[in-house]
């Protein structure tokens, strides 16, 4: 009994899972087309993630133990320039270090945290100028995209011989300089100028030579300014300094030193203070040193009143950290009460 439809119609044969399965033909595996086949030569994500497995040497401005580039290309002139004034017996003419004593502490106002600005932009200059001076010399490619006779910064012609002559110190340092003054930019954001740079010569496996610098020092520069500074300059406001530049142009270059560093703009404080140290190791290998000053009662009462500040904010995390132990006599003991059942 019960509907009419379900009585009088027949229920459609339902199959069995069996004879379903048994239409279904084995699962092969399409073999996996490589990129070159794809036609597509992007990397993934995945893959740009893992730049520790990078061995140290070839990756200084992704790892903290890796040694910077500057520094290395740097060692060579130093040795010479030690050597010939120990032959020569003669004396740099610089003024002597000074050192702390007893009664007088002599300190310098550049910190890790707040480093001095225009010392900071000499360093940098000092280790964009042994960059090109210290470059290999079977030659790497120069990508078009930094080539200045291609995309000049300047209406005015440039020389044949451009791609000759190396640039002084001074003339890398008045370019920085003016980039900087001009764009408000602080001290950290010249470190990650460097960092960039070099990041840019280790994946790019490009040398900055003569026909290049100022273009990759101006990509740096606007791409550091971006990522570190909170008030970010704007592409235009390049052009205003540079005003034969167009902002077309500041877009390409900004667009293909993004894709050129694999679009990685991320630096470790580790890395950041490897480059910091660094560039004061550099500067003092050079007789490039900061005016030191002695230390006065309103810079100890400041230095005692950020270390105090600090020894405040870590002295409860250090109690909590801090195991802690029952003695005999304070130890709370369970005792075994009888219910009293009325």
């Amino acid at each position: 009994m019960g509907n009419a439809t379900s009585c009088c119609v027949s229920s459609s044969p339902k199959q069995r899972r069996n004879n379903h399965h048994s239409r279904l033909e084995p699962y092969r595996p399409e073999p996996e087309l490589s990129r070159e086949d794809t036609g597509c030569n992007l990397q993934h994500i995945s893959d740009r993630e893992n730049l520790d497995d990078l061995p140290m040497e070839y990756n200084p401005s992704d790892h903290p133990r890796a040694s910077t580039i500057f520094l290395s290309k740097s060692q060579t002139d130093v040795r010479e320039k030690r050597k010939s004034l120990y032959i020569n017996h003669h004396h740099s003419g610089t003024v002597r270090r000074k050192y702390s004593s007893c009664s007088t502490i002599f300190i310098d106002d550049s910190t890790v945290s707040q480093p001095n600005l225009k010392y900071t932009i000499k360093c940098v200059a000092l280790a964009i100028y042994y960059h090109i001076k210290n470059r290999d010399v079977d030659g790497r490619m120069v990508l078009d995209i930094f080539d200045e006779k291609l995309h000049p910064l300047s209406k005015s012609e440039v020389p044949a011989d451009y791609d000759k002559h190396d640039p002084e110190q001074k003339q890398i340092y008045r370019f920085v300089r003016t980039l900087f003054s001009a764009a408000q930019l602080t001290a950290e954001c010249a470190i990650v100028t460097l960092v960039y740079l070099e990041r840019l010569l280790t994946y790019a496996e490009i040398d900055i030579c003569p026909a290049n610098w100022k273009r990759i020092v101006l990509g740096a520069i606007l791409l550091a300014s971006k990522v570190w500074d909170d008030q970010a300059v704007w592409n235009v406001d390049y052009c205003q300094i540079l005003k034969d530049i167009t902002v077309e142009d500041m877009n390409e270059l900004e667009r293909q030193f993004l894709e050129l560093l694999q679009f990685n703009i991320n630096v470790p404080s580790s890395v950041y203070a490897k480059y910091y140290f660094d560039l004061r190791s550099l500067a003092e290998a050079n007789n490039l040193s900061l005016p030191l000053e002695p230390l006065s009662r309103d810079k100890a009462r400041k230095l005692e009143a950020i270390a105090r500040l600090c020894d405040d904010k870590y002295k409860h995390l250090r109690k909590l950290a801090k195991k802690r132990s029952v003695s005999a006599d304070n130890l709370a003991v369970v005792r075994w009460c009888p219910a009293v059942i009325s």
